[in-house]
């Protein structure tokens, strides 16, 4: 019988007592303790966390995740017809093949030696992504959707003077969520307040009377979607931007830009600043990051110089014809100026650029025009059939791309209870959006990309026929 001796954790090295001691040495404390010492008292817990014991073994330790991810149920052995942020589009196999090649797996950063192409790939990214938002400057992607918006407005912002943001009330909450964070609390010196603007209950767009009656000449600027969270394509987004520009405010547009291959670009109504994700740019689903967000605008010194992301500029060589390409305007991200850069930016989503460059080069503009014709039209075949099941309607049918609302009113069960019932059929049903849209009623929003065939869609429309019945 072994004794229980106390030991360091096995997968953390510093937790060996003599590690600890000589870095606590060479920094001049005497305890561990004392590093905290400027955190207030009734912030600190002192009790213990019910956390297992560390698996001391390797195989232990493989075997307890593997039993931990066997719980999880995907995509792969379900069909799926959620969205609302991530969504299921296929990704060629040359995308994943690319994009791992060691060149580009180990030289996120390093000299200029060291590059192997990295800073020309994340220029294709840039451009290519230009071109189809209508936007002559993009930066390094952002960490999500939601972390572009952010930043898109703090950047309009710091260009007016102005610490107000009109945000449209068809927005993803979880989104709205993130872009009241960067926006900050009130106690701070940086905060901008956030104000939502009202959408048409019949049409699911933008309020256009709400809007500008909140106009006023402390707004910054305006931030809506096309598509939006519904999926609803604004009918009318030119008269909101110049609606906005009338009062001095910045209009920035979310886009999904899957959709620009049968979209007109934010750029041709009015939008001065463009975000978005680039998940569907050939990035798979995954929970926990990876997502990846962009800005882009046109390229003028007022936008460019507020940038907090990493940007990549080219130029000609000392080699006539030969190009190089490098980072610019790194001295105002926290990379140049750390707490006193314009914001904090990182790395995590560089990669996720690498195989975005690659899905659009693939693609291509009648390749975005195709999956875009194909997406609407397996969308409508979904909300036309779904619409015939007695109890169920569409929201907002008149308009919209790869996402709809389907409300349940009418079957005398909720959302829960139908996706519930749909699970043990092995589909996934639509996000349920009651909660976040009580207005809505028993609502989900339903997802359906070039994955989907008429085969799945059919099969989704008959377990919904025996659910309600």
């Amino acid at each position: 019988m072994t004794q229980d001796i106390a030991r360091p954790h096995p997968y953390m090295p510093n937790s060996v007592p003599e590690a600890q001691n000589a870095m606590l040495a060479a920094i001049g404390a005497n305890s561990i303790e004392q590093l905290f010492a400027q955190i207030p008292e009734d912030h600190r817990f002192r009790g213990r966390f019910d956390l297992p014991p560390a698996l001391p073994s390797e195989v232990e330790l493989r075997r307890h995740l593997l039993r931990t991810l066997a719980k999880n149920e995907s995509c792969e052995e379900n069909l799926s017809f959620l969205g609302a942020g991530i969504y299921q589009h296929n990704v060629p196999a040359i995308v994943d093949e690319i994009a791992g090649r060691s060149e580009f797996l180990t030289s996120v950063w390093g000299t200029a030696m060291s590059d192997h192409g990295r800073n020309q790939v994340w220029f294709e990214f840039a451009s290519q992504l230009g071109e189809l938002v209508g936007m002559e400057f993009v930066g390094l992607p952002v960490y999500s959707w939601g972390c572009a918006a952010g930043n898109a407005i703090r950047m309009a912002s710091r260009i007016t003077g102005r610490r107000k943001v009109l945000v449209a009330g068809s927005t993803d909450p979880e989104r709205l969520a993130v872009i009241r964070q960067y926006c900050e609390p009130v106690e701070t010196k940086s905060h901008i307040a956030v104000e939502t603007v009202g959408f048409d209950p019949r049409t699911g767009l933008v309020d256009r009377a709400d809007l500008e009656a909140k106009l006023t000449d402390a707004v910054a600027a305006i931030y809506m979607e096309v598509p939006s969270f519904f999926g609803t394509i604004e009918a009318e987004p030119a008269a909101l931007a110049a609606a906005a520009r009338a009062k001095g405010a910045i209009t920035i547009v979310g886009v999904d830009p899957i959709s620009l291959g049968i979209l007109a670009p934010p750029s041709e109504y009015g939008a001065e600043i463009v975000v978005g994700t680039i998940q569907t740019l050939g990035a798979h689903m995954n929970c926990g990051g990876g997502a990846g967000g962009f800005i882009a605008s046109r390229d003028e010194e007022v936008y460019a110089r507020e940038y907090p992301t990493l940007n990549i500029s080219v130029t000609q060589t000392s080699v006539p014809g030969e190009l190089g390409f490098g980072l610019c305007l790194a001295h105002q991200s926290s990379y140049g100026l750390r707490e006193d850069g314009k914001d904090w930016t990182g790395n995590s989503v560089y990669l996720t650029a690498i195989a975005s460059a690659v899905y659009m080069s693939l693609m291509g503009p009648e390749g975005f025009r195709e999956i875009g014709e194909l997406i609407v039209q397996r969308a409508r075949y979904a909300a036309r059939r779904i619409a015939a099941l007695p109890g169920v309607e569409i929201a907002f049918a008149d308009g919209f791309f790869k996402e709809f609302v389907v409300r349940f009113d009418g079957t005398g069960k909720s959302v829960a209870q139908i996706n519930e019932r749909l699970r043990q059929k092995k589909i996934f049903g639509g996000k349920d959006i009651s909660g976040d849209f009580p207005a809505l009623g028993r609502a989900a929003l339903y997802c359906v990309t070039e994955v989907h065939t008429k085969d799945d869609i059919d099969r989704l429309v008959e377990a919904l026929e025996e659910v309600l019945a």
